[in-house]
């Protein structure tokens, strides 16, 4: 018996949104240049990666993503 992973489901969101592409908007914003993105639709949630491009957002990223913010803010609040 195959098992299908979560990324093979077939529903009509992903249909529409590998048709006429993805909606994204802003979810969380890390750094004034890097910020993790929502698609409206179905639901993918991808970021910016160091060297500008746009990746899925794996635990990995979303680790790197919570440290790197950490980082930010504490940078933040020692200039203010």
């Amino acid at each position: 018996m195959k098992s299908l992973s979560p990324n093979q489901n077939f529903s009509l969101t992903s249909l529409y949104c590998s048709t006429f592409g993805h909606s994204f908007k802003i979810s969380n914003k890390i750094t004034n240049y890097i910020n993790e993105y929502k698609c409206k639709t179905c639901g993918q949630e991808v970021t910016n990666v160091a060297s500008g491009d746009i990746e899925i957002l794996t635990f990995k990223n979303r680790e790197v993503n919570a440290c790197l913010s950490a980082f930010f803010q504490k940078k933040l609040q020692r200039i203010s």
